[in-house]
């Protein structure tokens, strides 16, 4: 059985930093692309990055580019997305998922299956 366990959320400033990481489990995780999403009050599921199953070609969406990066750990099995500079625009539930499952998830013809965790930007 697919296990994603994502944690490091909370509540942060402006500008502030978070450092959020998913461990996987039930399928070759050294084998498998993996990317995070995330979903803001009201809206639908929004790719933010991915990355190869080396951890050696990272994606990001322009909305973080420059501000957020994605990385893993093949031997905790392990996906670390680094989120600096937060905007209020960030609060969303953040969500890992295995890349293979991207087009679906962003139809909305397939849920997350994880509980994500809920990153909020306040001042």
């Amino acid at each position: 059985e697919v296990k994603l366990v994502e944690s490091g959320g909370g509540t942060v400033q402006p500008g502030g930093s978070l450092r959020l990481s998913c461990i996987a489990s039930g399928f070759e995780f050294f084998v498998t692309d993996m990317a995070w999403v995330r979903q803001a009050p009201g809206k639908g599921l929004e790719w933010v990055s991915d990355i190869n199953s080396r951890g050696t070609s990272p994606y990001y969406a322009d909305s973080v580019l420059g501000r957020f990066f994605i990385s893993r750990d093949n031997a905790k099995r392990t996906v670390y997305l680094q989120m600096n500079s937060l905007k209020p625009e960030d609060t969303a539930v953040y969500y890992c998922a295995r890349k293979i499952q991207l087009p679906s998830l962003l139809a909305g013809t397939e849920n997350p299956g994880s509980q994500g965790t809920q990153v909020t930007v306040s001042s």
